[in-house]
């Protein structure tokens, strides 16, 4: 391997490894936070909060999504790009921030009969324009793959605004807190990355630069705001068509597997998508770090998910108590439609890359009218149903994605699907033991947990080396390479 290629692979090793840790440990830390706030504040609080939330993450497409991913696929991007981009999207922010203040809080408040949406959503709001700003820098750090900054900025911002949020509940500001910490965490974040990154923005401006990088990021842009509409409407039917009880079980069934997913593929998303940007001029290169990143995060991904329903049941009644048992189908079922994760999120990035983010809008839209139209039919039947029906929407995007990976970077649709699916088995041989085990031995369900878990992870290694499985020793190779490098 030449010094190039084995500098780019020490590169994404480094990104997922430092995204990953900023992850975990900002997942862990709002954990514990929720749990304190829990017991501190009234459900209608949070109620009030995730309503307002949902048209906050919603405008938050417009500002964060587009131009930031077009900064980094930029092969020639340079401070003009970032200043051009920097200084729109402050005034398109504040623009916005202007629209929910005077006409679109008032609205909701009315809608929903509640008065007190309306400061709670122009409060929260403030934190456009700070984000638009935090766009800009997370690009920058993206485009230089230095993430161990976004580790130091993301634990910032959150043991902060938690310290903050935990004390205004305690002395009995209720929703207050909430935003609190909420904005707070937006705050501290960008200013800790402000601080130590070198990048500031000139006093310069392009029309013509910001029109080159919006043809290529608003594409995207739809594709997100279309993703952010699409899985928030799936929660309000069921809360509308159905009992608070049935979107608690659906919601909390589907909670705990993305906790797996969205860390790593989050981690994933950030490390490659500049690694593959970096290389788009050659296809071969964009191909083998695309199907390297497939066998290994399904390798990863693969007997956690399995493994997670294989030991739902008791996991549920050890942490969550036995009122919560009725989750536990939905957790298998979401645990199995996640499987499918690792190869949209690989073949997605590449095909970004590469600068074809019009074929991503192309293969978005038919998923989520495929999606939609599940939802319609299955909602009439039960929440299990409108589960499983997602199972389908992740097989249909896996096979598009698939197919336009195929098109744009040669990656045979043979090899794409092998790479993940032998992992999958691994995994299946590996859950049929961990499901035996709980089915079979009967002790304290703590020491049964404990004891699935460890036979789950022994045995899924037995496997890998029994089957010769490439992406174990791989993966040892590279852990040696990086603390060596360390």
């Amino acid at each position: 391997m030449n010094d190039s290629k084995k500098q780019m692979k020490l590169s994404v090793i480094s990104g997922l490894f430092w995204k990953f840790a900023e992850r975990m440990s900002s997942q862990l830390v709002s954990v514990v936070v929720t749990i304190i706030l829990a017991r501190l504040l009234l459900p209608s609080d949070y109620g009030t909060v995730t309503l307002v939330t949902i048209f906050i993450t919603i405008a938050n497409v417009f500002v964060n999504d587009g131009f930031g991913v077009a900064l980094i696929q930029k092969k020639d991007a340079d401070d003009l790009d970032f200043s051009s981009v920097f200084y729109f999207g402050i005034c398109f922010s504040v623009f916005l921030y202007l629209v929910i203040f005077f006409g679109i809080a008032p609205v909701i408040a009315v809608f929903y009969n509640m008065p007190i949406l309306v400061p709670v959503l122009r409060v929260l709001a403030l934190q456009l324009p700070i984000a638009s700003i935090n766009s800009v820098q997370q690009a920058y750090v993206s485009r230089k793959m230095i993430f161990k900054k976004f580790f130091y900025a993301t634990i910032s911002g959150t043991l902060i605004s938690a310290v903050i949020g935990i004390s205004m509940a305690y002395f009995g500001m209720g929703v207050w807190a909430l935003v609190a910490q909420y904005l707070t965490n937006t705050i501290i974040n960008t200013f800790t990355l402000r601080t130590i990154i070198q990048w500031r923005p000139s006093l310069s401006f392009s029309f013509t630069r910001l029109k080159e990088l919006f043809q290529y990021g608003w594409k995207l842009l739809l594709q997100s705001l279309m993703v952010t509409i699409y899985g928030n409407l799936r929660s309000l039917v069921i809360g509308k068509v159905y009992s608070a009880n049935d979107l608690a079980y659906y919601d909390r069934g589907s909670y705990y597997p993305n906790l797996i997913v969205v860390n790593v593929d989050a981690a994933m998303s950030s490390a490659l998508f500049p690694a593959m940007s970096h290389e788009q001029a050659s296809i071969e290169r964009v191909r083998a770090i695309t199907r390297r990143a497939i066998k290994m995060s399904s390798y990863i991904m693969s007997p956690l998910l399995v493994g997670f329903a294989a030991c739902g049941t008791t996991f549920v009644s050890v942490l969550l108590t036995d009122k919560w048992l009725p989750i536990v189908p939905f957790l298998q079922i979401i645990c199995v439609n996640l499987l499918f994760r690792p190869a949209q999120t690989a073949s997605l990035q590449a095909i970004k890359a590469i600068g074809r983010s019009d074929l991503v809008l192309k293969m978005d839209i038919p998923i989520r009218v495929f999606g939609l139209t599940a939802l319609v039919i299955s909602v009439q039947f039960g929440t299990i149903y409108i589960a499983l029906s997602e199972v389908l929407v992740g097989i249909l995007g896996v096979i598009l994605y698939s197919l336009g990976c195929r098109k744009t970077i040669g990656y045979k649709l043979k090899n794409l699907y092998w790479d993940f699916v032998s992992n999958v088995l691994q995994a299946l041989i590996m859950g049929l033991i961990v499901f035996s085990i709980g089915y079979f031995v009967h002790i304290n369900h703590i020491l049964l947990l404990l004891l699935q878990i460890s036979v789950g992870a022994v045995s899924y290694i037995v496997i890998s080396i029994i089957c010769k499985n490439s992406n174990f020793y791989y993966l040892l190779n590279t852990g040696k390479e990086f603390l060596h490098r360390k």
